[in-house]
């Protein structure tokens, strides 16, 4: 277990900096899903699958969606696609198709464990997520989604070319 956690915290880490660091847009999307991987791994390895499987499902899943989505709002224009096809080169898969194969590895050890895996001592089950949820963290959750909403809507605005004769 130890070493497992040990190698997801590292690529976890080294995938966090590379999006902090990361200049590109895309390349920076590309970290975070790595780096969200990675987080859902040490989940599963700390007994807790199902939060695994919401992290995957729903920040590797729908955030990422929400924020290509903002990306390609805001990329708009012939030079947008031309700059586009710059950035998409197969060299850019290279760092975190690295990190994902250094994951996937690590998972499948895991699985095929079996019995002595970390993950089956102790199970975390959805109703307990739900009652935390929605019970002592409902207002962490809230602000969290308006925070999204916000951060979607300045993007629109942000977006949007300027009406003539308003400011």
């Amino acid at each position: 277990m130890d070493i497992s956690f040990y190698i997801a915290s590292i690529v976890a880490v080294i995938a966090t900096i590379m999006v902090i660091t990361s200049l590109n847009t895309i390349h920076a999307l590309l970290y975070f899903v790595v780096s969200l991987l990675a987080v859902a791994v040490i989940f599963y390895i700390l007994g807790a699958p199902f939060i695994a499987a919401l992290e995957v499902i729903i920040y590797a899943g729908a955030i990422v969606v929400l924020f290509v989505f903002v990306v390609m709002m805001l990329n708009i224009g012939k030079e947008a696609v031309a700059q586009e096809r710059q950035w998409l080169t197969p060299r850019i898969w290279v760092g975190p198709a690295t990190l994902s194969s250094v994951l996937f590895i690590e998972l499948i050890v895991m699985l095929s464990q079996g019995e002595n895996s970390p993950a089956s001592q102790t199970l975390v089950g959805p109703r307990a997520v739900g009652s935390l949820l929605f019970g002592p963290y409902l207002l962490a959750v809230e602000i969290a989604s308006m925070l999204l909403l916000a951060g979607l809507v300045g993007a629109y605005r942000i977006a949007q070319p300027e009406l003539k004769g308003r400011r």
